[in-house]
């Protein structure tokens, strides 16, 4: 989970590497933060993209496999 203080982080380190640089343990903590801020955004997209139900014009829900062959492109 990303925290507030972990995004605060982020913010700090992007800041300091634009003024001063980082140093390789610092460049180190940056990637690791990025990486997990970027697994949980990828999470709460997927989990968005999910609950999203499709309806027919007749108001059907249409299942994985109707999707595909109806909104095919």
């Amino acid at each position: 989970m990303v925290t507030e203080e972990k995004i605060r982080r982020i913010n700090e380190l992007a800041a300091k590497s634009k003024r001063t640089g980082l140093t390789e343990k610092e460049k180190a903590e940056q990637t690791a933060l990025r990486n997990e801020y970027i697994q949980a955004v990828r999470g709460s997209l997927k989990a968005n993209l999910d609950s999203i139900r499709l309806v027919d014009e007749e108001g059907h829900e249409l299942g994985p496999l109707q999707r595909k062959k109806k909104y095919k492109h």
